[in-house]
């Protein structure tokens, strides 16, 4: 089955494309690729392909933003994905420790999702928080600093808690 782009969609990408010069409406990769990304989950190769095509661009120029930045899945992800800086910064300061900790605690290695479907952990380069660090960037949206063992088990356990209570 082909995906096309609702109405919905394209409604939002020509909202973002109307925020750049007619001639530069390549500029809106970003922001299609995150819409995409919130209807779906991930990135797929074949949503590059339809973002590519309405923003005329070539297929491998969008394949080169999914693929630099890391808040775009190319794959699907666990409901909360963790991202540990492991920067030098970061690794001066207990980053790979961290990452080493969580892979521990959920059972899996850097870039796996648990069987639960929960967490999926990957690493991450700057943050820009390396006076915080650890860090670490939960769904690409909320900062966690100072992440000690005993932060981050509090993290972990206070997600769970709050997915076992859930209908």
């Amino acid at each position: 089955m082909e995906m096309s782009l609702s109405a919905q969609t394209l409604a939002s990408f020509a909202k973002e494309v109307a925020k750049y010069p007619a001639d530069q409406k390549q500029s809106a990769v970003m922001a299609c690729l995150t819409i995409l990304q919130e209807e779906h989950g991930f990135v797929s190769a074949e949503s590059e392909k339809l973002v590519a095509d309405y923003l005329g661009m070539a297929p491998i120029a969008v394949h080169e933003v999914t693929t630099f930045y890391n808040m775009y899945n190319q794959r699907p992800v666990g409901k909360y994905k963790l991202n540990v800086c492991t920067n030098l910064p970061c690794q001066l300061r207990d980053g790979a420790k961290a990452l080493h900790h969580l892979e521990r605690r959920l059972g899996i290695t850097m870039g796996e999702t648990t069987a639960d479907g929960l967490f999926t952990l990957q690493q991450s380069e700057c943050l820009g928080a390396c006076a915080d660090s650890p860090v670490m960037l939960v769904n690409d949206l909320t900062m966690c600093s100072f992440m000690s063992n005993d932060k981050l088990d509090q993290l972990i356990d206070g997600l769970q808690s709050a997915e076992a209570k859930q209908p």
